[in-house]
């Protein structure tokens, strides 16, 4: 059996994501770092959208980041990241996930190339973002995690968009009151987890 290829860009967050999830489910694996304005064309053949990740299978491949974070998790999952005994916590993180994906990643673009857009000033599509912002800062208010009281998909998965929005402007999130949300995503990128696939290949 092949090994599975990965197909990614250190710096995309749905390619991080990927990353940390299959890093974390010990699949055996190849890393192909993708130059985004030289795109191999083997990963064109297998994904014609052209956007990172793409996981290749023997005799599948896996477009979509939450999908291979999904595939991976099947394959082996030591920390229960999919909260498979408590439906509830599950419904709660799907919920987050699809707020970020869908809403909050909008709101992230506008203010990371406010240039852009020109019908806004940039604090107006930062204040648009910091309403997900405050929603997860009071839910780890009540624990360490998102959903549960160990980290789990949701977590994992949002990470590296708040990361993304925290760093447009590090001065400004370091003085907000979001202290729990800074320290969740402290924690994050201070893991093992993630600096390893933060490395460069």
């Amino acid at each position: 059996m092949s090994t599975p290829t990965l197909y990614s860009f250190r710096r995309c967050p749905y390619a991080m994501r990927a990353r940390m999830t299959l890093r974390y489910s010990a699949v055996p694996l190849e890393i192909v770092e993708v130059s985004l304005k030289a795109k191999p064309p083997q990963m064109l053949a297998l994904s014609s959208k052209g956007t990172v990740p793409v996981l290749s299978l023997e005799g599948r491949v896996i477009e979509e980041s939450l999908e291979i974070m999904q595939w991976a998790l099947e394959q082996n999952d030591p920390q229960d990241w999919r909260l498979k005994d408590d439906p509830g916590a599950q419904q709660r993180g799907a919920a987050l996930i699809e707020a970020n994906d869908q809403v909050f990643k909008l709101h992230l673009n506008h203010y990371k190339y406010a240039e852009r857009y020109p019908e806004h000033p940039m604090e107006h599509y930062r204040a648009e973002g910091e309403v997900f912002l405050r929603e997860l800062d009071e839910l780890l208010q009540q624990r360490a995690y998102l959903v549960t009281d160990h980290v789990s998909l949701a977590d994992i998965a949002l990470a590296p968009f708040i990361r993304q929005f925290a760093h447009v402007d590090r001065d400004w999130f370091a003085q907000t009151p979001y202290r729990h949300l800074q320290a969740w995503l402290q924690g994050v990128l201070e893991s093992e987890l993630f600096t390893a696939v933060m490395t460069k290949i």
